[in-house]
């Protein structure tokens, strides 16, 4: 299952995730810090989501009380819901 997710209150503009039997396999960010979204893209594939979900939710960025790993987290949500 391959989504497509709109991030909020992040520089990254969307974010698209693909999930096979509860496993992340692609994780792709448009914009953002490229550096930092390319290796939570590669450190999260091959990972169950759930454990994924677990170590991402609640991770900050400065004030904005998210972040690119926090979006990140909440976009393995809704893959997994469908």
């Amino acid at each position: 299952m391959t989504i497509q997710y709109k991030p909020k209150g992040v520089c990254s503009t969307n974010i698209e995730v693909t999930v096979e039997d509860g496993v992340v396999k692609h994780v792709q960010f448009t914009n953002g810090c490229n550096g930092n979204t390319q290796g939570v893209s590669r450190l999260v594939e091959g990972m169950k989501a759930e454990d994924a979900i677990a170590k991402l939710k609640g991770i900050q960025c400065g004030f904005k009380g998210t972040s690119c790993p926090d979006q990140l987290a909440l976009a393995l949500e809704e893959a997994m819901a469908i």
